[in-house]
C-alpha cells in the first residue's frame, strides 16, 4: 500500500475501502451488506443514542512471514459480544453473521493489512447498537450489527517500552454489578475524567480502583492489569472487570511457560511486593509499567531497571506475537487462517 509508513502507525483510524453492516429487523437478521460509506444513517430516536444500548469488540489479523493472514481468537470475540448484548438486552449476533463479517472486512480490505515485521497489524471493530427507535426507556426492536477495519500501531506509542500509570481514587470506571465486565461504551466513557487527569500529569494511563471499597486493583484504563511474583502470573478477579481475551491467553501462556496463574482480588497494598507488572488488552498486547504513582498518597511503586521491561513480561510479549503471526506453532488453536483469494 503506497504513501503508509507502516512502521510508525499510531493506534488511530485510518479510512479502509469497504465494511459491513447487518440489521436484525421484524425478529430476524438480515442479509450482511458491504458499503464504502464511512457513515450510517441512525434513526434520531434510536436506542443505541439515547440509552447507551451499544457494544463493541476489538480484534486482530496479522501477516505472517509465510504471506498468510492469522486471525487471533474471533470465537473469544464473539461470544464476548453476545455476553455484552444479554448485559443490556440487545439481540446476540450470530457465530455465522460474527465471522462471515469480519471475514469479509479481512478480504476486502486485504492491500491495508501491514507486512509482516512492520509491529502494525489489522484492527477489526465489530459495533453492535440499538438503531430501532425508542422514546420510553425499553429495549430497541431493531439492531444493526458493523464492522470496519483500519490499520494500527501499538496503542501506546512507545509500543514495549514501561509506560507510567497514575493510580486515582477520585474516578470510578464501573459500578459493583453494573456493566464493567462486558464490553460496552459507557464503561469507557466513565474512564474518561480519569484518563484524561493521567494524561494531563504525564501518565500513559490511569490504574483504577473498585468502586465500592476503593481498594482492590480494577482496570488500568481501557486494559486488564497483571502483575508478576514468585515465578506466579497474578491478574484481578472482579465483578467489574473486563475479561480480557488477550489476559486469557497470557495466563495460558505463563503456565506453559512454567510459571502459576491466580486469579483473584488484588489490594492496593499488594502493588509495592510485585517484581513485574504491566496492562493487556488487544490494543496494547502488553504494556510494561514502569511506575505506578498514587495520587492520594504520592507513594511511588518503581518496577523497571534502566527502563528495560521485566523478563517474564517480555517472555510473554513476545510468545504471544509469535504465535500470532505464525513464527511459532500454534498448540493452543487460537489462530485461524484467512484465505484471501
Amino acid at each position: 500500500m503506497e504513501n503508509i509508513d507502516w512502521k510508525s502507525l499510531p493506534f488511530g483510524y485510518l479510512k479502509t475501502d469497504y465494511n459491513t453492516r447487518c440489521t436484525y429487523r421484524d425478529g430476524k437478521w438480515g442479509k450482511i451488506e458491504i458499503s464504502d460509506s464511512e457513515y450510517v444513517n441512525v434513526h434520531i430516536a434510536a436506542t443505541g443514542l439515547h440509552y447507551g444500548q451499544e457494544a463493541f469488540e476489538g480484534l486482530k489479523a496479522f501477516m505472517g512471514k509465510d504471506g498468510k493472514v492469522r486471525l487471533f481468537r474471533w470465537q473469544e470475540n464473539a461470544e464476548r459480544l453476545r455476553n455484552s448484548a444479554n448485559g443490556i438486552l440487545m439481540q446476540e449476533v450470530p457465530n455465522e453473521i460474527f465471522y462471515e463479517s469480519i471475514i469479509t472486512v479481512i478480504k476486502n480490505n486485504k492491500r491495508f493489512i501491514p507486512p509482516y515485521g512492520s509491529g502494525a497489524s489489522l484492527y477489526l471493530r465489530p459495533l453492535l447498537f440499538g438503531s430501532g427507535a425508542k422514546v420510553g426507556i425499553s429495549p430497541a426492536d431493531e439492531y444493526t450489527f458493523l464492522v470496519f477495519a483500519t490499520p494500527v500501531g501499538p496503542y501506546f506509542k512507545q509500543g514495549f517500552k514501561p509506560v507510567d500509570m497514575l493510580l486515582t481514587r477520585e474516578f470510578d470506571r464501573a459500578a459493583p454489578r453494573g456493566t464493567g465486565n462486558i464490553k460496552v461504551g459507557g464503561n469507557y466513557a466513565a474512564g474518561l475524567r480519569g484518563m484524561r487527569k493521567a494524561h494531563a500529569n504525564g501518565f500513559a494511563s490511569v490504574l483504577f480502583l473498585d468502586a465500592k471499597e476503593k481498594k482492590y486493583i480494577d482496570e488500568c484504563g481501557p486494559a486488564n492489569f497483571f502483575g508478576i511474583k514468585n515465578n506466579t502470573y497474578i491478574t484481578p478477579k472482579s465483578d467489574s472487570i473486563l475479561p480480557s481475551i488477550t489476559n486469557k491467553s497470557l495466563i495460558e501462556l505463563a503456565k506453559d511457560l512454567g510459571l502459576n496463574a491466580e486469579r483473584r482480588p488484588i489490594t492496593d497494598v499488594e502493588l509495592e511486593t510485585f517484581e513485574e507488572v504491566g496492562a493487556c488488552g488487544t490494543a496494547a498486547v502488553i504494556s510494561p509499567i514502569r511506575k505506578i504513582v498514587d495520587d492520594e498518597t504520592g507513594k511511588t511503586y518503581h518496577y523497571t531497571k534502566d527502563d528495560i521491561p521485566g523478563p517474564i513480561s517480555t517472555k510473554l510479549y513476545h510468545k504471544l506475537q509469535a504465535i500470532q503471526t505464525g513464527d511459532e506453532p500454534d498448540k493452543f488453536g487460537w489462530v485461524e487462517i484467512v484465505k484471501i483469494d
